[in-house]
């Protein structure tokens, strides 16, 4: 146990909680089910938003917001969809309050909503209900929205990050002339999530579709990124819906084409959410602490100095001002902890803690030596380098970092994918070796269903451009094409 931590090998759900709140990244909220993101968690999640933003723009898409309610006669109008989060529904039914006279506030009964009003599960209803007034012409197409909003859905049992009541998220919407055109901007989007998550977060993705019975509701295609977390469960990163016409013919969207033919709109719709905090947290980190890339760290490299006396403090003070500027002009985050009422030792386990990827220390020795101490924090490795060239030599080294942390994950991804042709050796890995378990299927929601009642293990994906190969399903024994990823999941 390491700084009020247990230990992940001994129980990696409370490990995982333990850390959230010790790395200072969020904190349970007096609402049951909800979390508040303290500022340290906040500032990943802006890097993640920046990154995210730029891509979205630079693949033609502008934001936009749209309101948290929606009135429920808008849920009625695609069945599928409202079958599919009728259950996470919170609810607005009554618009003041008033205080009862005996010091009570209580819901003023005669202020009765006509219309209840859903706080927004997603928004596909009342943004589709809106693109049926900017859509006339093939003109107005496509139109390639984004926002950045909250979302609620009433979650029973939650976790910090992974599964929240309320959570932060984008949500892309987008209308298009032609199926293939919508096709192209959900598989693109895909690969820009991928991309993201794989570049910026380390964490290696499986690129696939859902099933039937895993798909949104409401949509015909559903592509998602599976990761694989250090207890062997899988996380979804991100998906990325092809939702055909239902939406447009369920709030009458057409537009009329260059041929003057009026047909429904196509569309789309994709998303990621802070969950993708809990992959960071999950993929790379360990007993210590967090284990942050440092494409994605609030702060990259940290200096302590080690001083006895005011004049040692000024002397590395200097050499760390001109430091600074240097890896500023790099675009590299750096931190000076000059604070004289904690002790090195102390600053040393509290950037551990919160994942920092590279720690300098200078003493008045190095200051001597023309030279600074450099810890890692993925491989916990020290070195003793020169001060000259010394920005230049930290950016590279935090190049290796964000390098190392992807590799590592991906051997244990890699370690933890077996191959297993039966079910009574499906059954036993579940159990003995947790992970992705690449398995041949029948195709069919029933026998689907039926493994998940009897193992709690789901079909992740259908990976793209998967291997065709003969055989049979592992439960039912009916030929199969391919094989499909099962895993118990978040």
């Amino acid at each position: 146990m390491s700084k009020g931590i247990i230990s992940k090998d001994e129980d990696y759900s409370q490990w995982f909680n333990d850390l959230v709140i010790k790395a200072d990244l969020a904190e349970y909220s007096p609402v049951r089910g909800c979390m508040i993101i303290k500022p340290y968690g906040y500032s990943i999640w802006e890097k993640m938003q920046a990154v995210l933003d730029k891509m979205f723009k630079d693949t033609g898409h502008s934001n936009a917001y749209f309101p948290l309610f929606i009135p429920k006669s808008f849920f009625s109008k695609e069945a599928s969809h409202v079958d599919g989060f009728a259950k996470e529904c919170a609810v607005v039914t009554h618009y003041r309050l008033k205080n009862d006279g005996k010091g009570n506030i209580i819901v003023d009964e005669d202020a009765k909503l006509e219309e209840e009003l859903i706080v927004r599960p997603t928004s596909e209803t009342i943004i589709w209900n809106t693109y049926k007034g900017w859509i006339q012409s093939y003109r107005d197409l496509p139109i390639l929205v984004n926002q950045w909003a909250n979302v609620v859905r009433w979650e029973m049992r939650t976790r910090l990050f992974l599964r929240t009541s309320e959570f932060l998220w984008q949500e892309g919407h987008t209308a298009h002339a032609t199926a293939e055109e919508a096709v192209a901007e959900t598989e693109q989007m895909l690969e820009v999530y991928a991309n993201f998550v794989e570049n910026w977060l380390a964490v290696p993705v499986v690129k696939g579709k859902k099933t039937a019975n895993e798909r949104f509701a409401g949509a015909l295609d559903t592509y998602c990124i599976e990761a694989l977390m250090q207890d062997g469960k899988a996380l979804q990163a991100g998906t990325s819906h092809f939702l055909g016409q239902n939406f447009a013919k369920a709030f009458d969207v057409k537009y009329t084409s260059k041929e003057g033919k009026l047909d429904y709109v196509w569309a789309t719709s994709w998303g990621v959410s802070t969950r993708l905090m809990g992959a960071l947290v999950m993929a790379h980190s360990d007993d210590a602490g967090l284990v942050l890339p440092p494409m994605l760290a609030p702060i990259q490299v940290v200096v302590v100095p080690i001083y006895k006396h005011d004049e040692e403090l000024v002397n590395i003070r200097n050499y760390v001002d001109g430091l600074s500027k240097e890896l500023k002009a790099k675009g590299i985050s750096i931190k000076f902890d000059d604070r004289d009422t904690q002790r090195p030792g102390f600053k040393f386990a509290e950037y551990e803690l919160k994942g920092v990827p590279l720690r300098v220390a200078i003493g008045s020795r190095d200051m001597q030596n023309g030279t600074v101490e450099l810890a890692r924090r993925d491989t916990k490795t020290k070195e003793t380098v020169q001060q000259a060239g010394l920005a230049e030599h930290i950016e590279k080294l935090l190049e290796e970092i964000q390098k190392s942390i992807f590799d590592k994950a991906f051997k244990f991804r890699e370690e933890n994918t077996t191959e297993v042709d039966n079910y009574e050796d499906f059954k036993r890995l579940l159990d003995e070796k947790p992970g992705f378990i690449s398995a041949h299927w029948d195709g069919t929601s029933e026998t689907e269903q039926r493994i998940k009642e009897e193992t709690k293990a789901t079909i992740r994906c259908i990976p793209l451009n998967n291997k065709q190969e003969e055989g049979k399903c592992i439960l039912t024994g009916k030929l199969s094409t391919q094989r499909v990823l099962f895993a118990r999941a978040y």
